[in-house]
């Protein structure tokens, strides 16, 4: 019973500490956003789903650039044109600091974020409008950290596409709901001398 109560206690101060060491300088961000998901019940009830996978490196702690791509498919109702969203680009995060945030974080196992990307995207509606060209979209998230290297993310996002076809500009705000994996550089120290 000893051995357990103190695995946990470490366990617990484990998870406290790594806090910040998902976000390090040289540590990789994978991850996906489900952005929509919604199915309607009833018989004229539609669906809209999109997901965004992306990976992103740290260049400096709490600083992440990377890529993205979205695929997504909608229809409103029953009788309407299925549209479909499709872009690919690159993304930036910044984490704000404990410090920074002015307030404490969610049970200490978290970061706030900003997140920004641009890109080559576009939206085609069957029988409906159309966009293609620039992609873009920022907003800020919040990635709270289940275990030391997953996070489980919200993003409020605004997200815009703009160039040819016959609507020039689609914009939108979205709620994104998703999750990353942090994937060490290196091995600590301390996990080598025990290897």
């Amino acid at each position: 019973m000893k051995k357990l109560v103190l695995g946990i206690t470490f366990a617990a101060a484990g998870l406290v500490s790594t806090a910040n060491a998902q976000i390090q300088k040289g540590n990789t961000l994978v991850g996906a956003s489900l952005l929509t998901s919604n199915f309607g019940l009833n018989t004229d009830a539609g669906y809209d789903i999109s997901l965004q996978p992306r990976a992103a490196y740290f260049i400096e702690d709490n600083i992440a650039l990377g890529g993205y791509v979205t695929l997504g498919t909608s229809k409103i109702t029953k009788d309407s044109g299925t549209k479909f969203t499709y872009a690919v680009g690159g993304l930036g995060r910044y984490y704000v600091s404990p410090g920074e945030q002015g307030i404490d974080n969610l049970l200490k196992h978290g970061r706030f974020f900003m997140e920004g990307n641009v890109g080559v995207g576009g939206q085609n509606t069957k029988g409906g409008t159309n966009t293609t060209g620039l992609d873009f979209g920022f907003g800020p998230g919040y990635s709270y950290f289940i275990t030391p290297n997953i996070g489980i993310e919200g993003l409020l996002k605004y997200n815009g596409i703009t160039g040819f076809g016959n609507e020039g500009l689609t914009s939108n705000l979205s709620i994104n709901v998703g999750f990353s994996i942090y994937l060490p550089s290196k091995v600590p120290a301390n996990v080598k001398s025990e290897m």
